[in-house]
């Protein structure tokens, strides 16, 4: 149960209904929401103190309990700052990260930002300035970060924009071409009363992590993610759980797990294929009517095209998988009616496009594309609300604002834009060019949490002329940023959350006035849109109520089109909530189920409108690392390669169980979970016992990228070779601004490799990461992510330079 407040108990909390105050009317309970599940913040003087779970939601989650430490954290930004060294000039070419901060009235700060773009926007383009602001930011719809940003530069004239996403870039960019959707991967995939009716065996590749469930961008009403994959169990559907870690499943689903080499399950779905082929178990008339290119993939496997039989002997020295028990697979997955899936991490990984697109390539083989509760589908381990039962509903959002410029990168290519300016890349069968970037513009996110290889990043970063980050903290962009704006929490303002995969709209009440200085972004993009002459454009005169009751309008109009009926805006705000009605048991939902009745009728949006085994549109590109089929690549980095001689341990990073993402890592329930204050790294106590180390001891994990500490944590459940650390503790050098410096709190990501996944997807390859530990037996260094940056009051003298 979720801890309230000292001194407060459920039913005194209870006696207040949502929105009044105690007897004392110092206590409110404020309806709020965010990605880690809706809740009733407590709020006692002013100050949030504790919060309550949605009374709607059958399994809160314990993220909420951290809520109260990050609003009122010592590390808030609170007020607006400027980077010493860019107010005495020092721009680009300048390392950033370990100068001091000056305090600057936010009426000047304004200025001096509009003052920069409009320079850069004459002197060198649109396209220089790169509006990132990638991240989960709030799950408000109207606050939402991104949003902001886009329209604020969309309608200033442009700017170079980020595409696809780092949790699924590659299957972006890959699926589209294969199934002609990506809705696979991100919207109503075949859900799990159907796979619970149909369903006899469930083969996933990188388990069910329940940890992932309790998270979804836009926030959920209900986290109902564990009942449902319970239900297909207790139906009795099979679990085959092949993923390096045994706990990627719960115990109780009694799982079967086959532990796999990371990297490799490429390999292993080619000689599933193999034994299919061998023994005549391909679905032939599928093959044949909703698929095209399966003679050319078949003559890979059997070895015909390439003298390289795919078999499961060839797949075992591969894979650490026995034969044997390849083939079990095979007969098991080919005996009984079987759904397939993988978690979104397998694609972050060298050459992620292909086990994704061999996985299809099995569900066609078997025949079971569209077929009722069968099939395949990607995501249902990776976040809360993928396979939930439910209906489509109208979506709650910003509407769009055009970029006129159109230009764009992938979204995990920051550092080679930065590195190449005026250069391209190959992406998705056209050249991309990179712009010469002038301002980097970050509202939302933290590059320094979700990209790799920080030391190369921080390098590439230096060549911007100025940062600007809005961010309620002092995280490590806001670190190296030039100039920052002092965000609002959600709790600081009024929103309204929604997401496409819950049956929820939830009111977010401000609880609490705005700590500092601090402002939402559309108060200090209207300000600075007001310098630039277009103000009345950017907010079309509304202010926050007035946008939140139009949205909603919008969204009710919609609604009412489909015949949904919804309250009007002030009962809903009232309420805290709307909430739409489960669909029954017998609306299960399959995926392409019209496409498998009739191929010809309901035709894939793919260039033949059937499956694609082989792409001639992909073969067309010309990449050697993403041909016109799936294909087995070995990664640049696995333990079957020259480079695990000298780093012999795998690392995995792996999505937190204590905070979503970097978000809440100041909070309590991130800090409980670590050693001496340093992510803790998993790892089997025979490999640990090899090395002569011991449970709870602070590590050195190194490669040739980096190094960070790490507080050691056995766990048995993990194949021998393979380390694992969670993403997210804020980066923390030991000499901030110093490329190279060891990361005293365990932000892993100074050890991942920053390459694209192919030129198909260019997505990044988080996983491929070898490294080596050692004892740190030094005195350990004083974690200071959670403290603010050297901060001088005032600076005299000192006048900004314009250029």
């Amino acid at each position: 149960m979720t801890e309230l407040v000292s001194g407060a108990s459920d039913s005194d909390l209870g006696a207040y209904p949502t929105g009044t105050s105690d007897r004392s009317g110092h206590q409110t309970l404020k309806p709020h929401a965010a990605h880690w599940g809706a809740f009733d913040a407590v709020v006692r003087d002013g100050r949030v103190v504790g919060v309550r779970p949605f009374a709607r939601d059958p399994f809160p989650g314990s993220l909420i309990d951290a809520v109260p430490d990050v609003v009122h954290a010592a590390c808030r930004v609170d007020r607006a700052y400027v980077r010493r060294g860019w107010l005495e000039g020092k721009r680009a070419g300048h390392l950033r990260g370990g100068d001091p901060f000056v305090p600057v009235p936010a009426d000047r700060v304004v200025r001096l930002i509009a003052e920069q773009v409009a320079r850069v926007r004459a002197e060198v383009g649109h396209e220089a300035i790169f509006g990132g602001s990638y991240g989960w930011s709030s799950a408000g719809r109207f606050h939402h970060a991104r949003s902001q940003l886009h329209r604020f530069l969309g309608l200033g004239g442009g700017f170079t924009a980020q595409l696809n996403a780092y949790s699924y870039a590659a299957g972006q960019a890959l699926m589209p071409h294969v199934l002609g959707t990506t809705e696979v991967l991100l919207g109503r995939v075949t859900d799990w009363n159907a796979i619970g009716q149909h369903a006899k065996l469930m083969l996933c590749l990188g388990g069910l992590p329940l940890k992932n469930g309790l998270v979804t961008s836009g926030g959920a009403g209900a986290t109902e993610y564990t009942q449902h994959f319970r239900r297909a169990a207790e139906a009795g559907v099979r679990f085959l759980n092949v993923s390096p870690y045994r706990a990627d499943m719960p115990d109780w689903l009694n799982a079967e797990w086959v532990p796999i080499r990371p990297g490799t399950d490429t390999a292993l779905l080619l000689a599933i294929a193999h034994w299919m082929v061998a023994e005549g178990r391909e679905d032939h008339a599928f093959l044949a009517s909703h698929c095209v290119g399966w003679d050319k993939l078949r003559a890979y496997v059997m070895g015909e095209s390439d003298g390289l039989a795919k078999t499961p002997a060839w797949a075992a020295d591969i894979t650490g998988i026995a034969a044997d028990r390849i083939i079990a697979i095979a007969r098991a997955i080919t005996a009984q009616p079987t759904m397939l899936t993988s978690t979104w991490s397998l694609q972050r990984a060298d050459y992620g496009e292909q086990p994704w697109w061999m996985l299809t390539a099995i569900a066609a083989m078997l025949g079971t594309i569209g077929k009722p509760g069968l099939g395949v589908g990607f995501g249902y381990g990776s976040v809360n609300g993928m396979g939930n039962p439910r209906r489509d509903y109208p979506s709650f959002s910003m509407p769009a604002t055009r970029n006129p410029v159109g230009r764009y990168i992938p979204v995990a290519r920051i550092t080679e834009m930065l590195e190449n300016p005026g250069g391209s890349l190959s992406y998705n069968g056209r050249e991309v060019p990179l712009p010469d970037t002038r301002i980097i513009w970050w509202s939302g996110g933290n590059p320094f949490h979700h990209h790799q290889d920080l030391n190369r990043l921080l390098r590439a970063w230096a060549r911007a002329e100025t940062m600007i980050v809005q961010e309620p903290w002092w995280t490590a962009a806001a670190r190296h940023a030039d100039i920052v704006l002092p965000a609002t929490t959600t709790l600081e303002r009024n929103d309204i959350a929604s997401s496409g995969r819950d049956r929820f709209l939830r009111a977010m009440h401000q609880a609490i006035a705005p700590v500092g200085q601090a402002r939402n972004d559309h108060d200090w993009l209207a300000d600075i849109a007001e310098e630039l002459g277009y103000r009345d454009r950017f907010t079309e005169q509304r202010d926050e109520d007035a946008w939140l009751r139009h949205l909603f309008e919008r969204w009710r109009q919609a609604c009412a089109r489909q015949g949904v009926e919804t309250p009007d805006f002030d009962s809903f705000w009232a309420q805290g909530y709307w909430e739409a009605p489960p669909p029954p048991p017998e609306e299960a939902y399959t995926q392409f189920a019209e496409f498998h009745a009739d191929p010809a009728e309901h035709p894939l949006d793919t260039p033949s409108g059937k499956v694609e085994l082989f792409s001639a549109t992909v073969a067309g590109f010309g990449y050697d690392d993403a041909p016109g089929h799936p294909v087995w690549i070995p990664q640049r980095e696995w333990l079957g390669a020259e480079p695990a001689k000298r780093f012999p341990l795998h690392l995995l990073s792996f999505q937190p169980a204590t905070r979503l993402h970097g978000q809440l890592d100041p909070g309590r329930v991130a800090a409980a979970d670590k050693i001496a204050g340093r992510e803790p790294l998993l790892m089997h106590p025979e490999d640990a016992a090899a090395r002569g180390l011991r449970d709870g001891e602070i590590l050195k994990v190194f490669n040739d990228r980096g190094a960070c500490l790490a507080g050691l944590r056995f766990d048995d459940r993990l194949l021998r070779g393979v380390v694992m650390m969670a993403t997210g503790a804020w980066f923390d050098p030991l000499q901030p601004g110093m490329p190279g410096s060891l990361c005293v709190h365990g932000n892993c990501n100074v050890l991942t490799a920053d390459i694209g996944t192919s030129r198909l997807g260019q997505g990044p390859s988080a996983q491929s990461c070898l490294v080596e530990v050692e004892r740190f037996s030094e005195a350990l260094p004083l974690v200071r992510a959670h403290r603010p940056p050297p901060i001088l009051e005032i600076l005299e003298g000192l006048e900004p330079n314009p250029r």
